[in-house]
């Protein structure tokens, strides 16, 4: 086990404390914007953290036993990036003197994939709260697979709007049940929040709920340096449960006119604040971003502790991969995430012949891709039975077992979304998650933070229409893949058939930047025609059905479970003697990327353009141009069986063929 370095001498902690909130009281100055309140509230059990217990490797960040640190209260970035800076980390003190500005590694709110040593992107609160719990999870389930190796920990700071917002209950409620002890939050209990007092809004006993979570608790002073030590002693001692430290600080800690009060939240303390606080503090006024020697010495003397340290364990993988010699393979597999070269072909040839709902196709396809990919783990929103995910031949994650690669994540999809993230950042697990895709509105926000982080992570959203039935509008989905594909950075696949579900799916274990969303159908589809390939499907688009004798006429565009439809459509249209062709759009965001000639290959400029999907057709409008046709629903559903939705909305080949017949007029 990794032991606490011994406390520093009373006189250099105290500088070295002062150092982190003048650091960040300074950037924030020279940046006339930010958050002073909580770096200075939190300096002292930010440092004893830091300094003594936190086991990482600055000349490292990716090392493998680390302990994860998550600032889920991201508004006080400050506090992290003086951490960093100081830990001897890649983030240089000239860019604290440019926090929040253009170009600059020191943003408003940490972003992993930017900043050196920053674990998870935060800032919306409670994301990092559950991204910690993700990554708690995911360090349970490489400790099981790989017993004896590893030896780290969750820590993370978390606020009064990380305890309010919903996303931290669900978290906290499976944190607690799955007997997450190798996490360790501390709340900064200060009873300030940005406009006022929290007791104005909140005022229920954290610590009871925390307990009747199953989390193990512990209430202290957040500036005793004794009682703050003595609590993460505790916290590593605790193997079974998840620790909560409420620690009690001041916000603002040292400003005599501002301590205390809602106004150092997310204001800068101001020139003649930060003058009185530095007079008060002892402080020099005329050094700026100033860093004592004997804390420079200080931080240096701990920087090569952890090294050595990461050194030693080094050592210790080599000799454990030596005595394990059945487990190597696999180390190296979830270590590099490796995915076969030929996954595309494999899923391919997995792919079903049958007729079926997509959701079922994929299920299969899924199944192959898990044997393939061991670094695949996912879970559902107890939906397993209806979106077809569950990983057949492995067991479900308990407390008493995390060797499995099925998570029951329960129905809390706000946790599962931004849990989902932080196990894709922790390393070694390329996660899933599914639910019907209605449902997608809860895990927004994480899709999004994945997509802003390039975090590789798939949802699986099945029920994907008006055509699930008798539901009715509350579960029938619109609006919601135009939503997906609206966030930057996110590849939103709708397949029609087997073929396209193997695309799909090798697309999203592959596409290693960024999240992949995969929309399924709860009804069959239609077999495609002959002579399609997972090949085809994996450039996002292609020429499903092509026009007979000259340039088309007419190109339907389709994707999905409307691709039958387009083939309908268009065998009435070519008894008209139309000249029309089919093209299947799966991906919009992969198609988009192909290259100029290919696209124009698909879709040539000449041909009146349709598109065809069951949801709405603002986005459309961009493809099928100014004088195209967008057939779509701009209206919620109805509850009634799935063919009676089609006829009275227009979802029928001889309906289609009806409207196209009108717009060629």
């Amino acid at each position: 086990m990794f032991k606490p370095a011994p406390a520093s001498a009373a006189d250099v902690t105290d500088l070295a404390v002062k150092t982190i909130k003048f650091l960040s009281i300074d950037a924030i100055e020279a940046a006339n914007s930010g958050h002073p309140g909580l770096p200075m509230g939190a300096a002292d059990y930010a440092f004893i953290l830091w300094s003594r217990y936190l086991k990482h490797d600055p000349r490292d960040p990716q090392w493998p036993d680390r302990d994860r640190f998550v600032l889920s209260a991201g508004h006080g970035s400050m506090l992290l990036y003086s951490l960093l800076h100081l830990s001897g980390y890649d983030l240089s003190l000239d860019e604290l003197k440019h926090f929040r500005q253009w170009g600059s590694k020191t943003p408003g709110h940490p972003e992993a994939h930017l900043t050196p040593g920053v674990e998870c992107t935060t800032g919306p609160l409670g994301q990092g709260f559950a991204n910690g719990v993700g990554m708690a999870l995911a360090g349970k389930m490489s400790a099981a697979r790989f017993p004896g190796l590893y030896d780290h920990r969750v820590w993370g700071i978390v606020s009064d709007g990380d305890m309010m917002e919903g996303i931290s209950h669900e978290a906290a409620s499976l944190a607690g049940h799955l007997g997450l002890g190798n996490l360790t939050y501390i709340y900064d209990d200060n009873k300030i929040t940005l406009d006022g007092n929290l007791d104005e809004c909140m005022s229920e006993d954290v610590g009871k709920r925390f307990e009747a979570y199953g989390w193990r608790i512990l209430h202290i002073d957040g500036h005793d340096h004794a009682q703050i030590s003595a609590a993460y002693d505790q916290a590593v001692a605790e193997t079974e449960k998840p620790f909560l430290i409420l620690a009690r600080t001041h916000i603002g800690n040292g400003a005599p006119h501002k301590h205390d009060t809602h106004k150092v939240h997310g204001e800068p303390l101001g020139k003649e604040e930060t003058e009185a606080t530095k007079k008060a503090l002892g402080w020099p006024l005329d050094k700026p971003f100033y860093i004592p020697d004997e804390v420079k010495a200080l931080w240096k003397r701990r920087a090569e502790e952890l090294a050595r340290a990461h050194e030693t364990w080094r050592g210790q993988e080599r000799d454990w991969l030596a005595t394990h010699a059945d487990k190597a393979a696999l180390y190296q597999a979830l270590g590099e995430k490796t995915v076969p070269a030929d996954l595309l072909k494999q899923l391919a040839a997995a792919a079903p012949a049958q007729t079926d709902a997509t959701r079922s196709l994929a299920g299969t396809i899924l199944q192959k891709a898990a044997a393939l990919v061991p670094s695949l783990v996912g879970g559902d929103a107890d939906l397993g039975g209806s979106t077809k995910t569950p990983i057949k031949d492995s067991p479900k994650v308990t407390r008493a077992n995390f060797e499995g690669r099925n998570l029951r994540f329960g129905i809390r999809e706000h946790a599962m979304g931004a849990m989902a993230n932080g196990m894709s950042l922790y390393g070694q697990f390329i996660p899933f998650t599914a639910t019907f895709l209605t449902f997608s509105d809860y895990m927004r926000p994480a899709i999004r933070l994945a997509a802003l982080t390039g975090t590789q992570v798939t949802h699986v959203f099945t029920h994907d229409s008006v055509f699930l039935g008798e539901d009715g509008p509350t579960h029938q989905s619109v609006e919601h893949v135009s939503a997906l594909r609206l966030i930057p950075n996110v590849d939103v696949w709708r397949p029609g058939d087997a073929a396209e579900c193997a695309a799909a799916w090798a697309s999203a274990l592959t596409h290693t930047h960024g999240p992949t969303e995969i929309i399924l159908s709860r009804q069959k589809v239609a077999q495609p025609p002959a002579g399609t390939t997972a090949e085809d499907a994996a450039r996002g688009g292609y020429v499903l059905l092509a026009e007979t004798g000259g340039a088309p006429e007419v190109i339907i565009m389709a994707t999905g479970s409307e691709l039958g439809i387009a083939v309908e459509a268009a065998g009435l249209l070519a008894k008209d003697g139309k000249k029309v062709r089919v093209v299947s759009l799966p991906c919009l965001e992969v198609f988009a990327r192909q290259d100029v000639a290919y696209r124009t290959q698909v879709l040539p400029a000449k041909g009146r353009r349709v598109s065809i999907e069951a949801g709405r057709t603002n986005e459309w409008l961009g493809w099928v141009g100014v004088d195209g046709l967008a057939i779509g629903i701009d209206r919620f559903g109805a509850s009634a069986p799935a063919p009676v939705i089609a006829e009275k909305l227009g979802f029928t080949g001889p309906l289609v063929a009806a409207r196209i017949r009108d717009f060629l007029k």
